[in-house]
């Protein structure tokens, strides 16, 4: 991009000015926070003061209490690259104070995100992001595969990725051990390849607009189990597939891609099904490739 200034015969001190805001973007250090915990009051003021007095920057925040639980999403920036680790153990020092869990994601513009694929047994989703991710299309960093079954564990080997099986009997347990896996390797996104188990409000508030589901509907329409089935009953003409954020309503997160298919008078539903996972694979890739943008914003349940 400098180059083609410079070919354009921009003056010496406007290159300056842009060589400086580059300079600058590529040191600034960006920062997610998740802080999630039971309501209490000065949450929001101690952790913001706290940011304020180590020299951050707050790009955006939210919160919001459901049910007693109170959840924010905070973003900030470091002008000057901060120490990760006491960063991080000053966050969590807080957070024992003020009894809340509070997690911490550190990166620089440049860095490509760390992606976690989970699966349950159907394939084609995940064929398609390590086919996106091969070709150099997808822009993000597939890191593992997890899945609730030990069926897809040779397929995540033959692509090169570790298979981490979670078994779903109880759910809770599970989701402790999915939270440690995704802290340890650090994921910024999760997609949900076709993962037939509904994660709990609790999971949903510490990765908001970080998970990445794809529903067999064209949504609003046919949430929930045996879309396709659902819309064949019902005798549409145009069904498709929706990627979407997962929120803890279940299939009303915001909508980030979606891909209509065609339904003929004679077809069966197993043919809705197939020509339905062409489009899943696509409008799924298609989400996540929209996740690496910069300017990505959620305003109001709806992508920008």
């Amino acid at each position: 991009m400098l180059a083609a200034w410079e070919v354009a015969g921009a003056g010496a001190q406007t290159m300056a000015v842009i060589r400086a805001s580059f300079d600058w973007w590529v040191m600034v250090t960006n920062v997610n926070l998740t802080v999630v915990g039971a309501d209490c009051k000065g949450v929001v003021a101690r952790v913001t003061n706290h940011l304020f007095e180590i020299g951050a920057n707050i790009e955006a925040i939210e919160e919001r209490v459901r049910r007693r639980e109170f959840r924010m999403m905070l973003q900030a920036t470091f002008d000057d690259a901060p120490d990760i680790k006491r960063l991080r153990r000053s966050l969590n020092a807080l957070g024992k104070d003020l009894g809340m869990e509070i997690r911490m994601r550190a990166h620089l513009p440049r860095d490509r995100k760390r992606l976690g694929i989970f699966v349950t047994k159907e394939t084609h989703c995940l064929d398609a992001i390590m086919a996106a991710s091969r070709s150099g299309k997808l822009g993000l960093d597939p890191v593992f595969v997890l899945s609730n079954r030990k069926d897809l564990a040779p397929l995540a080997e033959s692509h090169g990725l570790p298979f981490h099986y979670v078994p779903w009997g109880k759910q809770q347990v599970a989701e402790r051990r999915v939270l440690q896996r995704l802290e340890t390797d650090d994921i910024d996104l999760i997609a949900l390849a076709r993962f037939m188990r509904i994660l709990s409000p609790d999971f949903c508030w510490r990765y908001p607009n970080r998970i990445v589901n794809v529903h067999p509907s064209l949504l609003p329409s046919f949430p929930g189990a045996s879309a396709y089935r659902q819309a064949w009953e019902h005798g549409v003409r145009v069904t498709g597939a929706t990627a979407h954020f997962v929120t803890p309503d279940l299939d009303q997160g915001p909508i980030l891609a979606q891909k209509s298919v065609p339904v003929k008078r004679d077809d069966s539903v197993e043919e809705v099904r197939d020509r339905g996972q062409l489009a899943e694979a696509d409008v799924l890739v298609d989400a996540l490739r929209m996740c690496v943008r910069e300017d990505l914003d959620v305003h109001w349940g709806r992508v920008w």
